[in-house]
Order: structure tokens, then C-alpha cells, then sequence
């Protein structure tokens, strides 16, 4: 768990530095107790730590999520997304920052069937991690709300959208919110009658982990979905929707991801009609009438 809500919200988007464990060995003498561990095992498992969270690497040093934030940025790097991203420009082929299962020399076939494998895989490991009792969970929230706000940065905004183009399509109240600004501000507005829905793959990153925090604390019950491992937003959860695909290991864009995302959407929009069945049915009817004027 994070030791305050505001170590976990303190990043900003950085491109990777060159030589970061050259720069870590050169800084660990004058390191502190605490950063002088984070430093050592960054430095024995850079391939490790390129695939871990925030709240993983704390966990495994016995520190904080601000000391390994503060150990970040002694070394130069503006913070543990930044030192993730450098480790993997030191440590990874190039080509795998397109897909990681791709070699430079894959033909067209090969690329197609590879990436098509990666998202069949993510689709089955999602399944695994799923949790029937949380989606249920998460249907009870939404369907007691008056109103849903969906948050989404970056790549899972398209999944935030297609969320709210899915609920309203059933006769849900619901309101989208991709920038950052917004997110905080609608967030601020938010009261016990409110379900928010947060769409994060990292679950590390700062707009989105400081909008769920701004809404659970102003009452809002919180539903997150979010790679499957510990991560910052699941403090501020209420329940937890996990995907499990491996964007995080040496990307920040996701890919796999977005399949699994879209797959949890599909599963949670059909639990929602499904439980108020002639409702939806009946909203479903009307909406689909409304949008035959669009075709020919």
C-alpha cells in the first residue's frame, strides 16, 4: 500500500535516459540506508525491475513509494516510470519496444501471427485473473449510482470512450473525461451517488491515480481496471477489475493490454443489461432505431 496518497501521484512523462546503471553504481557511495537498497537491487535486477510496479519494488526493499521516488530522482531520472523506461532502453533489444515477442528479421506472416498469439494470451490470462465476485461487485456500484465518470489517459482514453458510448447505449447516465485537468476537477465534484470507473493498465499513472484518489475521498465508490499486480490506484479502489497482459515490462503505450481492457468492458456492459434485462433490452431497441438514420 502506498505510505501517503501524494508518493504515488508525483510523475510526469520522461524520455529515457542513456547509461542509468552506470549512473546509479556512480552515485551509491553517497547514497542513504534506504536508497543505497534500492540502488543495489536495481542493480543486480534491472530486467526485473523493468517489469515491476511502483509498489513491487517498495515491497521488496522494505521502503516506501516515496523513498524509491526520492531514489529516482537523486540519480537524475524524474521518477520510477522515467528509471523503468531508461533501464529498458539499456537492457532490451530495440525491436521489442514494437512487440515484445518480435525480432528485427520476422517476415509480415510472422508479425501477424505473433501479435495475434500475444492477444489470444492476454485475453486467456485476463480470464484467469478475473474475478466473478469483483464484476459482480462492480455491477452493484454502477447500477445504485446516479451517474458514472469514466477516466482514462493516454492509451486506455479509446477504452474510456468505447465505456461510455457502451453504457449509455444500455440507459446509463454516464460521463467521460480524458483530460487531466477535467478528470481532477470532475473528481473533486464527485459524492456517494457517484460510481467512477478508472481505466489504467500501469495503475501508476499520475492523472489517473490522483483523479480515483479525488473521487474516493469525496465519496464516490471507485471501480478500477488495471494490470494484474500491485500497483498505486488500488489504494483507492473499491473493486478491482484485473487484466493481465505484459505492456508494462518494456513499454509504457499499451497493446495486448487494449484487447483485454475492451474484453472487461464487453463482460461488465453485458452484466449491467443482463441485470436489468427489460430496461436495457428496451434502451438497446430505441438507441439502435435512433442510429438507423446514420446508415443507408
Amino acid at each position: 500500500m502506498p505510505s501517503s496518497p501524494q508518493s504515488s501521484v508525483t510523475e510526469t512523462a520522461h524520455l529515457p535516459v542513456e547509461n542509468a546503471l552506470t549512473r546509479i553504481r556512480s552515485a551509491l557511495p553517497q547514497m542513504s540506508k534506504t536508497a543505497a537498497k534500492i540502488a543495489a537491487y536495481v542493480v543486480e535486477h534491472p530486467a526485473d525491475v523493468v517489469g515491476m510496479s511502483i509498489t513491487d519494488l517498495a515491497a521488496l526493499v522494505d521502503a516506501s513509494e516515496g523513498s524509491v521516488i526520492n531514489f529516482c530522482r537523486s540519480i537524475g531520472l524524474g521518477g520510477f516510470q522515467h528509471l523503468k523506461l531508461s533501464l529498458a532502453q539499456e537492457i532490451v533489444q530495440p525491436v521489442h519496444f514494437i512487440h515484445e515477442d518480435l525480432e528485427r528479421e520476422d517476415s509480415t506472416e510472422t508479425v501477424c501471427r505473433k501479435v495475434f498469439h500475444s492477444g489470444i494470451q492476454a485475453l486467456r490470462d485476463s480470464l484467469s485473473v478475473l474475478d466473478p465476485k469483483a464484476m459482480a461487485a462492480a455491477v452493484d456500484i454502477i447500477r445504485a449510482a446516479r451517474r458514472v465518470e469514466i477516466y482514462g489517459i493516454g492509451s486506455s482514453a479509446p477504452i474510456a470512450e468505447d465505456a461510455h458510448y457502451r453504457l449509455l447505449r444500455i440507459g446509463l447516465d454516464a460521463r467521460v473525461v480524458i483530460d487531466s485537468h477535467v478528470q481532477a476537477i470532475s473528481a473533486s465534484r464527485c459524492d456517494k451517488d457517484v460510481a467512477v470507473l478508472t481505466i489504467s493498465h500501469s495503475g501508476s499513472t499520475n492523472e489517473t491515480v490522483a483523479a480515483t484518489r479525488l473521487a474516493h475521498e469525496a465519496g464516490a465508490r471507485t471501480i478500477v481496471i488495471t494490470n494484474f499486480g500491485r500497483s498505486p490506484i488500488q489504494a483507492y479502489a473499491d473493486v478491482v477489475l484485473f487484466t493481465m497482459a505484459r505492456e508494462t515490462r518494456f513499454r509504457t503505450e499499451a497493446m495486448t493490454s487494449r484487447i483485454a481492457q475492451l474484453c472487461v468492458i464487453d463482460a461488465l456492459i453485458a452484466a449491467l443489461a443482463l441485470a436489468d434485462y427489460d430496461r436495457s433490452t428496451d434502451v438497446l431497441k430505441q438507441t439502435f432505431d435512433v442510429l438507423s438514420i446514420k446508415r443507408f
